[in-house]
């Protein structure tokens, strides 16, 4: 469970983040939508606790990440798709955090399909190779961002 409790950031006179408070349950897979500057970014580098407040708190399991013994075994986070090896599909980018972090990497077809939806049924293996771009297919982008318009509409993801 991830908790922010009253997570203020500001740089100067400008408020990047104010005053947010929110529970995400655990096991629930959470995007924040919102435009440039909305502080996106922001609360997720306070919850991963590469960012310090101003005030405010961001917990997760009960404690700040700064905290946890096995980080990794309790919440993931993506803040930039460039930090991702350009050649390295999602199953094998998993393998290697879940090999590293001692984490249940025979879980990761079940993550897998939770994060980018499930595979088209029917089929085996493309016909022809598919350009990838961002390490993923065209056709698991376009999955990918329709699952998360789906938890939008669900009202799953809220900022």
């Amino acid at each position: 469970m991830i908790t922010l409790q009253g997570l203020t950031k500001r740089y100067g006179d400008q408020t990047a983040v104010g005053n947010l408070s929110l529970t995400i349950g655990a096991g629930r897979v959470t995007g924040f939508l919102g435009p440039n500057g909305a502080g996106k970014s922001t609360t997720m580098r306070m919850i991963m606790g590469l960012d310090r407040p101003t005030s405010g708190r961001a917990l997760v399991g009960g404690r700040p990440y700064a905290e946890l013994v096995y980080p990794l075994r309790e919440i993931g986070a993506l803040l930039d798709a460039k930090a991702v090896h350009p050649g390295r599909s999602a199953r094998a980018h998993l393998r290697a955090l879940a090999r590293t972090n001692g984490a249940n990497y025979f879980r990761q077809p079940s993550v897998l399909t939770k994060v980018m939806g499930p595979s088209v049924p029917g089929r085996t293996a493309p016909r022809r190779p598919r350009r990838k771009t961002a390490g993923a297919s065209p056709g698991r982008r376009l999955r990918s961002w329709s699952f998360l318009r789906r938890l939008r509409t669900a009202a799953v993801c809220r900022a």
